[in-house]
């Protein structure tokens, strides 16, 4: 019989178990987008449930800050989600799997294959249109979706597969974030930059030269007046957690991922779902679905990303200029790069700033990137399943000469 101690000891491990499982991120998505397309659909709810997010905060109108619910998760919340990324990116370049040029060589230039030619196939498709904004869309691998995949194929995938896909993956969000900042922000204002400058130096030298303790809270406070002059400057306001994870010494940086890796990961991505998955299934949305928005998202992620991924690592290898794993299965590699074409977070985003004054656009781009990422979790898992068998098969069995 357990002690009333005993059984919290094991309620805290379980709860330990879930939040470190690579799964559990993915699944809890799947959860909140389905519930939010439910609940936004249903009958005498879905006014509601859509109102909230459109609910305005009171006077945060006048203070300049974002001003609805719906604002606020995507200006401000998701800045602490970009800091979160831009963390990881820092951490892999300086002493993981990107810190050297030789490491950094294939999943970097894949990364930009693979965003690139989704881009590319969207502006074939939707060219002379009044989607080419948001050629960005198909960009983007979600982190959160690749690896809950991975985690479910188990053994089918190597180790050094999985390096692979996870910086592809992590260079692939440095990329959208470079996108957000140069390409869906407005005309900028130098002084509000200036404002950003010069709290980043201020941040900066304290966090070098300064050893209190009391260093985490003027980090906090001057991060917060960062973020409102980066909201002011024209930027994107999300690229103050960029700017706040480069500038941080290495050494403040554990503390910090220590602090918001939960609440980023089982607080803000999941709202940000609910919010940005409260898509209304009509007629024309569903009608939509067969404009080029649509197609030029679904085909970039689903096609553009395996073949721009495959194609990199194939022209890389047969100029030598890097070399796989001997034991590298080809059908599995292209198959973890279906998967990479599943996109959530990122491409949702640039949804969004794609189409600032159109709910209708904003709602088919969500839909498309729903759908395509259905297919390429479908596909690649299927894939892979398959290519492993075979490969069993043939081990097991080898042909008689």
């Amino acid at each position: 019989m357990f002690t009333g101690k005993s059984a919290a000891g094991s309620l805290r491990s379980k709860f330990q178990l879930i939040i470190t499982d690579s799964r559990s991120l993915g699944v809890l998505l799947l959860i909140c987008t389905a519930l939010s397309l439910i609940l936004t659909n249903l009958k005498g709810v879905g006014v509601h449930y859509y109102n909230i997010w459109e609910t305005e905060i009171p006077g945060f109108s006048k203070l300049h800050l974002p001003h609805t619910i719906l604002h606020f998760i995507n200006d401000a919340l998701m800045t602490l989600f970009f800091f979160h990324v831009a963390l990881d990116i820092k951490k892999e370049v300086t002493e993981g799997e990107l810190s050297t040029p030789r490491r950094m060589m294939l999943p970097a230039i894949s990364a930009l294959f693979g965003v690139a030619f989704p881009a590319l196939i969207f502006m074939a498709v939707a060219r002379n249109t009044v989607y080419t904004s948001g050629w960005a869309i198909p960009a983007a691998t979600d982190i959160a979706f690749t690896i809950g995949m991975l985690s479910l194929l188990g053994k089918a995938v190597s180790h050094s597969m999985k390096v692979f896909i996870v910086a592809l993956a992590i260079i692939d969000d440095l990329c959208a974030i470079l996108i957000i900042a140069f390409f869906y922000g407005s005309a900028p204002s130098v002084l509000w930059l200036l404002g950003v400058a010069g709290i980043a130096v201020v941040i900066y030298l304290i966090n070098r030269y300064y050893q209190q303790k009391s260093v985490y809270i003027y980090t906090v406070i001057l991060a917060l007046g960062m973020w409102y002059c980066t909201y002011r400057s024209g930027i994107h306001a999300s690229f103050a957690g960029v700017i706040l994870a480069f500038i941080l010494p290495i050494k403040r940086m554990p503390a910090f991922e220590k602090k918001i890796g939960i609440p980023v990961n089982f607080f803000i991505i999941p709202v940000f779902a609910l919010a940005n998955t409260s898509i209304i299934i009509s007629s024309s949305s569903i009608a939509g679905l067969l404009s080029p928005l649509s197609i030029g998202v679904i085909l970039g992620l689903f096609l553009g990303k395996p073949l721009g991924i495959s194609l990199a690592v194939y022209l890389l290898t047969k100029l030598k200029i890097v070399r796989l794993a001997t034991n590298t299965n080809w059908l599995v590699l292209i198959g973890v790069t279906i998967l990479a074409g599943i996109g959530f977070t990122m491409s949702i985003f640039v949804s969004n700033l794609a189409f600032p004054d159109n709910k209708l656009y904003q709602d088919i781009a969500k839909l498309s990137v729903l759908i395509a990422s259905g297919l390429a979790m479908i596909t690649g898992y299927t894939w892979i399943k398959i290519a492993t068998a075979v490969r069993h098969k043939e081990i097991i069995q080898p042909e008689t000469v």
